[in-house]
């Protein structure tokens, strides 16, 4: 037995030596002490020995073992070392070499737009309202005053889907899932994309984006509009720039107007006013539509009018974000041409 553990002994240290790597000695570990290890199927006979040879075996096995394990750890951090030589070697970096540059990207003049046109509003007491893309037609339409014969309601003009739903034409309908949560009173904005079928060109696109606006609570009325339409604008279009209300016709407000600024281009001078491409001589740029809130639209919402009142304003994004940035071509915000957007 004395003879068999010396020369599994050697075996174990001529194969610890050889091993080329960490697993290669890992696997000569197993075959030496593992459950069917040469070293444990060893010490598994010593039962058979006499009580005198017991002592005498079991101290050389230890001592064996103590000595293998003592290669094992030598070996093994050996390896480790020469692992670690060797990936410092491939991963050696040359700083003397330039620096790489990355692209930082930047906002997209559209979400310029909308975020200053949000914080606008913030600043003065309104949250942001969300709501979905595809919507009901009871919100989109019947909640909204529009019945059933309207035009706004032709194929032509809306995208309609399976189950009477349809891809919202405007951010409206937001206004009366904001009503129909029963909290009062209200002073919010909804920005979001809406869905028309129309044709693109350089001024429309069947996608685009608004952003509604509305106000609930007792006492309010068409002078509260028009002051926070006039405060907004300013915000937007600088001190000096001057609003005007035209009378219009929305099936969801009653009075209606169209609210214009006079034009940021000539600032309305007679001289300049001539050749301006962006009013085309009239002075005045057309903004946004606006009114006061329907009564039968709060009624329909469950707020009683005779109570409450509000108002509400709409008007599309792309159409601001092409005067503030001299854009003539819509075409331009979705093409996603680098040459273009690095401008911004």
């Amino acid at each position: 037995m004395k003879d068999d553990l010396l020369k599994i002994k050697g075996q174990a240290l001529d194969s610890i030596a050889q091993a080329a790597d960490l697993r290669a000695l890992e696997d000569v570990r197993v075959a030496t002490f593992g459950k069917k290890g040469t070293v444990t199927a060893l010490s598994r006979t010593m039962g058979s020995l006499s009580a005198e040879e017991r002592p005498a075996m079991g101290q050389m096995v230890n001592e064996v073992k103590d000595a293998l394990e003592a290669a094992f750890t030598a070996k093994k951090q050996g390896l480790a070392d020469a692992a670690l030589e060797a990936s410092l070697a491939d991963e050696k970096i040359d700083i003397t070499l330039p620096g790489r540059n990355f692209a930082l990207g930047s906002k997209h003049p559209l979400t310029t737009v909308i975020d200053e046109i949000c914080r606008i509003f913030m600043g003065m007491g309104y949250e942001i309202a969300t709501g979905p893309d595809v919507e009901t037609d009871y919100h989109n339409f019947e909640a909204l005053n529009i019945p059933k014969n309207h035009p706004a309601r032709d194929e032509q003009d809306t995208f309609y889907v399976e189950g009477g739903h349809v891809l919202r034409t405007h951010t409206s309908p937001v206004q009366i899932r904001k009503m129909s949560e029963g909290r009062l009173p209200i002073a919010a904005v909804a920005p979001g994309k809406v869905f028309r079928s129309d044709e693109v060109d350089a001024t429309h696109s069947p996608v685009f984006h608004q952003i509604e606006g509305l106000v609930v609570d007792k006492g309010i009325h068409m002078g509260h509009l028009k002051g926070a339409l006039t405060v907004f604008a300013e915000a937007l279009f600088g001190e000096g720039v001057k609003t005007r209300f035209r009378p219009h016709h929305f099936p969801f407000t009653e009075p209606s107007a169209e609210m214009d600024i006079s034009c940021f281009g000539c600032g309305q001078d007679a001289e300049k006013m001539q050749d301006c491409r962006i009013c085309k001589g009239e002075g005045w740029v057309e903004l946004l539509g606006c009114g006061m809130v329907h009564p039968k639209v709060l009624a329909g919402c469950g707020i009683d009018p005779e109570v409450y009142s509000g108002f509400a304003f709409g008007m599309g994004l792309e159409r601001i974000a092409m005067q503030r940035y001299n854009i003539d071509d819509m075409r331009l915000l979705f093409d996603n041409d680098m040459r273009f957007l690095k401008q911004f």
